[in-house]
């Protein structure tokens, strides 16, 4: 999910507050995915790190460490560290969805092949490790290491859930806190720990990541639904693709056997047909669920805010604040 061009945008905000650092964090990053053996790395890589992404989850480090005091250089290495591992995520998550498209360009996977862009994966995944061991610090890498695999964890996890009707509102949370809401946890936690803040102050931060996290991907799932194309993919992508997502998970759970054999035949045998759509847009309209995800999404962005509670009082902190809310505004 990409963040609009809504009026506010404390994104911006962050960016403009963080501009020197995140100016080195771009520096280390074009060093470190050079490759002096395979010019197809750094080609592949520069494809999808230049194509204009927010950086939402670097600056999330840089602002968790600058907002905890930090003023050493390792804060840097650990931002350039969550982008390769958020790179080569993209990388594989191209490959396993036969993506076609990313952040309004042609993904790697189209424009060289699918085993580029696994390796050129793995090759981010050995060097964000490379990185994370620079800062010398063990807690730092057990944080991170167990972050990708938690990521890991969750696709191949949601592999098995995606089209099956038995998948809970439960298994859908373990799905999203893996793919997703880990890397913001880590991101967030690993700027306090190289900061040397109290153990509160470390689980604040893993906890207001968690929650963004969370929350980032449930409006990405209610936005395929709402008629906007602000997710920059087409409304009923997730149901022509067999997903489900907690939209459809909440009417699955109250369908009656009409509906329920509705849901069997289309998401998961996968038999779809013309109007399908818009049947399954009348079934979530009648259970209301599209409103109990949204209600949901907002229950988390507070969750995050919340969070922020025992950090110091910074201006970084206010614009935290804001982002949560900024996550939810277009459902709000």
């Amino acid at each position: 999910m990409s963040l609009d061009t809504a009026a506010t945008k404390p994104h911006e905000r962050l960016a403009t507050e963080l501009a020197t650092e995140m100016e080195a964090v771009n520096g280390l990053i074009r060093e470190r995915m050079a490759s002096e053996h395979a010019p197809r790395i750094p080609e592949v890589t520069a494809h999808l790190v230049e194509a204009g992404g927010k950086r939402l989850r670097p600056m999330m480090t840089l602002a968790a460490a600058k907002m905890c005091g930090y003023d050493g250089p390792y804060h840097v290495h650990l931002a350039a560290t969550v982008e390769f591992i958020h790179t080569a995520t993209l990388l594989h998550d191209d490959v396993v969805d036969e993506s076609s498209q990313r952040r309004g360009r042609p993904t790697a996977n189209l424009l060289w092949d699918n085993t580029s862009s696994v390796l050129v994966g793995d090759y981010l995944f050995a060097r964000s490790f490379q990185l994370m061991v620079e800062t010398g610090s063990l807690r730092v890498l057990d944080i991170l290491a167990n972050a990708s695999a938690t990521i890991a964890e969750g696709e191949v996890l949601q592999l098995t859930a995606a089209s099956n009707l038995a998948t809970t509102e439960a298994i859908y949370l373990q799905v999203v806190r893996g793919k997703t809401a880990a890397l913001f946890s880590a991101a967030m936690e690993v700027g306090g720990v190289i900061a040397g803040v109290s153990e509160d102050r470390v689980k604040a931060l893993y906890a207001y990541g968690d929650a963004l996290g969370v929350a980032f991907q449930i409006v990405d799932d209610l936005l395929d639904y709402r008629g906007t194309d602000a997710t920059g993919k087409n409304v009923g992508d997730d149901f022509r693709e067999r997903k489900l997502t907690l939209p459809v998970i909440k009417a699955v759970a109250m369908a009656d056997a009409e509906e329920r054999a509705f849901w069997e035949r289309t998401i998961a045998k996968g038999k779809q047909a013309s109007g399908d759509l818009e049947t399954a847009m009348a079934i979530l309209a009648r259970h209301d669920t599209l409103e109990a995800t949204r209600v949901e999404a907002l229950a988390w962005s507070e969750k995050a805010k919340a969070a922020l509670a025992p950090l110091p009082d910074h201006p970084i902190r206010s614009m935290l604040v804001e982002l949560a809310d900024y996550v939810v505004a277009r459902i709000s």
